[in-house]
């Protein structure tokens, strides 16, 4: 507490007074903090940008939980290249748990909760997964890139003990990079909105560290990141569409070429959506390190790109399930295992071989994932009586009434029973 001097001297005599008056500069400090952790977006706007937040979380969390569960299910089949992209959806899975929830809590209440102490947990902790994000895509994208135009060199060595060692490598930068803030270079402050924090981008004009760290935080992971993900998956698409035009010009058509151009779009379609969704706040940020007023842009210029670059924790289970056929039928398999009735009604066909029939069909009923074997002889309701006469009867299956589930896309473990009468000549026969 400090005084302040005041000095009164009146008209009418020659007396000058001099008090001294007590100045809180505390209560100053404290509405300017308050000031800056309040939403400067008006109720509607705010409760507005908490449901959009919320509905990014739902998404992220149930399409990225869907990605990890199926990943788990075929833990033993995953190649090593797959790594990264569990390691993405660890990333996003994470981060919508862990942070967000306190930003849409600061949304529905107009003000940022905790102040500065919540301020830091959120800013480092979204900084790491934002690396972490960055740094797994342009891993993947490089990784793509040499398999793609040098697989006879690098494919013995980019498999999955070495993935596994790019993966720890990419959360200790993150994490050793993102903690720099903590010890002095660089800070975490709200955003101007006032709903969510970040880097100090403004600290670029307040000392020579926090210039050092927001320059290299832009320049180093951030640009060349970039740089290297768009090189990268435009020489592989021109690579694979090469590739494949030589092969159509040839007349040569085969599986492998459909798959590897399938395998290429999916891991663009990811990078490009990466790109495209942090491009508009990495501009604004850029933009707000050159101007020295606290404003140069309303706060709504400041939510929309925020609230776009949230979006990339969405979309790239969706790439998933519509590029990768094996995601699919995993999907479908998990979703029957729960829902059995999801299965519906299917018949499937069975063309087998057999020593006393020869190219007998079979036809078999799957009811709700449930499979009734019934083995009848087309030929039992006009000769019945003869067949019995002769002591020729037909053999069923001793367990028909055992129910056998299987998922979309499989087949049955037991082969279909093949019948033991003898068909007429030039004649198929058929069980139901």
């Amino acid at each position: 507490m400090l005084c302040e001097t005041v000095v009164r001297i009146s008209n009418g005599s020659s007396n000058i007074t001099i008090q001294q008056q007590p100045m809180h500069l505390n209560s100053s400090d404290d509405n300017r903090t308050s000031s800056v952790f309040t939403s400067k977006l008006t109720p509607a706007a705010d409760i507005c940008v908490g449901l959009a937040i919320l509905s990014v979380v739902l998404l992220s969390v149930l399409g990225n939980g869907l990605v990890l569960v199926i990943c788990y299910r075929r833990r033993k089949k995953m190649v090593g290249s797959e790594l990264l992209c569990v390691n993405l959806a660890v990333v996003d899975f994470l981060c919508c748990i862990c942070f967000y929830p306190l930003s849409i809590l600061s949304s529905f209440h107009h003000v940022w909760l905790g102040e500065n102490i919540t301020c830091v947990y959120y800013g480092l902790g979204c900084y790491i997964f934002g690396l972490c994000g960055m740094f797994t895509i342009t891993a993947i994208s490089i990784i793509r890139y040499l398999k793609t135009c040098y697989s006879l060199v690098y494919a013995v060595w980019l498999e999955g003990a070495n993935i596994r060692v790019v993966c720890c490598a990419i959360w200790l930068v993150a994490t050793v990079w993102s903690s720099f803030p903590l010890f002095g270079w660089g800070e975490y402050v709200p955003e101007p909105y006032g709903l969510s924090c970040t880097i100090a981008w403004r600290g670029y004009h307040t000392s020579a560290k926090d210039a050092f760290y927001v320059i290299c935080s832009f320049v180093c992971f951030t640009l060349v990141p970039v740089l290297l993900i768009v090189v990268s998956q435009c020489q592989i698409l021109y690579k694979v569409s090469r590739f494949s035009y030589s092969l159509s010009a040839r007349g040569i058509c085969n599986n492998l070429r459909h798959t590897e151009k399938r395998l290429s779009m999916m891991f663009f379609c990811i990078s490009l959506g990466f790109v495209i969704a942090w491009a508009p706040y990495a501009v604004v940020s850029f933009l707000f390190i050159f101007h020295k007023e606290n404003w140069y842009m309303a706060p709504e210029g400041f939510v929309f790109p925020a609230l776009f670059a949230k979006s990339s924790h969405v979309y790239n289970p969706f790439i998933y399930f519509y590029f990768n056929k094996t995601f699919q039928r995993e999907l479908r398999c998990l979703l029957l295992s729960f829902w059995p009735k999801l299965g519906g009604n299917r018949v499937g066909v069975h063309i087998a071989t057999g020593l006393q029939a020869p190219y007998p069909i079979h036809i078999q009923l799957q009811e709700r994932g449930c499979i009734q074997k019934k083995t009848f002889s087309l030929c039992q309701d006009r000769t019945h009586s003869k067949s019995k006469s002769k002591g020729k009867g037909i053999r069923t299956s001793s367990n028909h009434s055992r129910p056998v589930y299987t998922c979309w896309g499989s087949s049955p473990r037991n082969d279909p029973i093949i019948l033991h009468n003898k068909p007429a000549k030039d004649s198929l026969s058929v069980s139901i």
